[in-house]
This record gives C-alpha cells, sequence and structure tokens, in this order.
C-alpha cells in the first residue's frame, strides 16, 4: 500500500522563489530523512490576486511511517518556525489517501 498525504496553503506570488528554496530546506529535507518516505513534491498555481496555492505531495510506504514525519496525529499538518514569514493561512489538517492505481515513470522506466 503507498500513502499519499496532501497539504494546501497560499503564499504571496512574490515570495515563490523564496519559499521554494525555503522549502527544500525544510520539509523537503525531513521528508528525505524520514523512514518510509518515498518522495515528494511541491506544486504552485497563480491566483490572480497576487497569491499562489502552494500544495505538497508525499509518498509514504504506511500511516505508521508518516508519524516518523508528522507525530502521533497524522491528521495534524506540520509547521516550521519560519513558516508564518512565508504563509496567508495555516491550515490546522492534511488529508490522507491510500493510492489504489497509477503509474509512475521512475528513472526513465516505467514502475506501475
Amino acid at each position: 500500500m503507498i500513502i499519499l498525504r496532501r497539504w494546501t496553503g497560499r503564499i504571496r506570488t512574490a515570495d515563490r522563489e523564496a519559499y521554494v528554496r525555503y522549502i527544500e530546506g525544510t520539509g523537503g529535507s525531513d521528508y528525505r530523512n524520514t523512514h518510509g518516505n518515498l518522495g515528494f513534491q511541491m506544486l504552485m498555481r497563480d491566483l490572480g490576486d497576487e497569491t499562489s496555492e502552494v500544495t505538497t505531495l508525499s509518498w509514504w510506504i504506511s500511516l505508521d511511517a508518516i508519524k516518523g514525519f508528522a507525530g502521533e496525529d497524522i491528521t495534524l499538518a506540520r509547521y516550521y518556525p519560519e513558516d508564518d514569514r512565508f504563509l496567508l493561512d495555516r491550515p490546522e489538517h492534511v488529508e490522507h489517501h491510500e493510492v489504489m492505481v497509477g503509474r509512475m515513470i521512475l528513472g526513465g522506466s516505467a514502475a506501475d
């Protein structure tokens, strides 16, 4: 089983590049260093009002593995000390989804 963890928030569009660098050094680093993490992506879209929506997707081998990143209550979003510098809102919860079917391309070859 693979679990997708999804979080969505908003930042000022002018902060996009700085926020990406910040996440690479905080959440991105923690994802990479947590046993059971299969990878992550950060998605961004301009909302047209000088704000951008940010979504992070992380992929996990189990709900128990997520605890190594998120703590005992995996439904709560994890935040870092400098997040208030960037985030316009701080959603309390994240979503978890079981991946039922799909296909990913890893290292140039298809993996089902």
